[in-house]
């Protein structure tokens, strides 16, 4: 069992019934009951850094979120957490982004159209890549 007393440290311990939807331990050696700590669900570290680059290039929490594939609050919890403010953006640019394979970014980038007048951001997501191009606002 991979539990063990938190007084003794003991592995002698025995299931000891439920309280509160968790399981309670109880120590052969010492007698102690104990309930072992829940896990939380830990978020790769690449994921907060992608998040919150994203946030800083102009993608919205709701973007990141089908992006990324994780909620949109723990991106805005990641926000507060480091203090992260997203820089003043003049009106007139505006992000605009895509989510290529490897072939599609090669076919994009060679095409010399498509890298004349705007500025643009090439960053890796997962196995893709995420292209996010600042251009003029247009009606």
């Amino acid at each position: 069992m991979l539990a063990q007393c938190p007084r003794c440290q003991s592995h002698q311990i025995v299931k000891s019934g439920v309280v509160k939807d968790r399981q309670r331990f109880r120590c052969n050696k010492c007698n102690y009951n104990f309930t072992v700590a829940k896990q939380g669900k830990q978020i790769d570290h690449y994921y907060v850094i992608k998040a919150l680059q994203l946030y800083l290039e102009g993608v919205s929490f709701r973007e990141i979120e089908r992006l990324l594939g994780m909620s949109h609050t723990s991106v805005m919890n990641w926000v507060k957490l480091y203090g992260i403010e997203k820089p003043n953006i003049h009106p007139e640019y505006r992000p605009t982004y895509q989510v290529l394979t490897h072939k599609e970014l090669q076919e994009f980038t060679a095409d010399v159209k498509n890298l004349k007048g705007a500025g643009m951001i090439i960053t890796e997501v997962g196995d893709k890549f995420m292209l996010i191009k600042w251009e003029r606002f247009r009606d």
